[in-house]
């Protein structure tokens, strides 16, 4: 099962980090956000990657390409740059670092890996975004309803304390309340090869245009997580995921 994980946006709405590096760099624990979604996928058993790059993609292949040499204790002969490693325990994954253009859309990036996942389902995700899904379970539901894509449909909490009145009276305060009835697209998803009729060129946005076209034809399915999902939009938000990290409280570390 083939992964595709989209991480080629400017990400804007994190200047602070990522003035120097693409967002799905910017670390949570000491490990790129990009290091905790390969995780949760390889948990699941899948893990063949392909990496849609664009805004500074190269620090993304640098990461990769150091993981190996760098990974566990060293041994230097500093006179002759010979190295020995004391263990080596690296993740048994295959990273396909792809070039997909510095301004291409979200729809683009996917279109640009046709012909390497036109031959079978495969499974797509932001490069920013961290959940306790099982991935497992998701594909069971994707293979279960025979449409194109399934998209996994979250519930974030709000940014606001929520407030239950009665008359002028406050009857209820609820800190985090989940945002209503609104469901939106998490991420998290798999697709047919069919989807890439769908897919038109680099301008394509898979939000605002694929997606809903496949809703409107009856081929777009939704796999409600009511559990724990975070995307990392802003500095707020990459504040939280370190917190939740640094106490031992995230839900989204499902690796031993």
């Amino acid at each position: 099962m083939k992964v595709v994980i989209l991480a080629g946006g400017l990400g804007t709405r994190l200047a602070e980090e990522t003035e120097v590096r693409p967002k799905p760099m910017v670390e949570i624990g000491g490990k790129p956000i990009l290091w905790h979604i390969m995780k949760q996928y390889d948990c699941h058993g899948f893990n063949e990657f392909f990496v849609a790059l664009g805004y500074k993609g190269d620090a993304i292949k640098r990461y990769f390409l150091e993981y190996h040499a760098l990974s566990g204790s060293l041994s230097v002969q500093i006179a002759t740059g010979g190295l020995t490693p004391f263990e080596k325990h690296c993740e048994d994954w295959t990273v396909n670092l792809m070039e997909t253009g510095q301004d291409t859309h979200t729809g683009g990036r996917l279109k640009r890996l046709e012909p390497w996942l036109k031959d079978g389902t495969f499974m797509l995700t932001y490069g920013d975004g961290v959940a306790d899904i099982d991935l497992s379970e998701l594909l069971r539901f994707h293979r279960s309803h025979g449409r194109l894509a399934t998209v996994t449909a979250v519930r974030p909490p709000a940014r606001f304390g929520g407030l239950t009145f009665d008359g002028d009276a406050v009857s209820a305060f609820s800190e985090k309340p989940q945002a209503g009835e609104g469901w939106i697209n998490g991420g998290f998803a798999v697709f047919e090869p069919g989807i890439f009729k769908y897919l038109d060129g680099d301008r394509t946005s898979l939000e605002a245009e694929v997606l809903e076209r496949l809703a409107r034809d009856r081929q777009l399915a939704a796999y409600r997580h009511p559990g724990f999902w975070q995307c990392m939009d802003t500095l707020r938000d990459k504040n939280l995921l370190e917190s939740l990290w640094r106490t031992g409280n995230a839900p989204w570390k499902v690796w031993t």
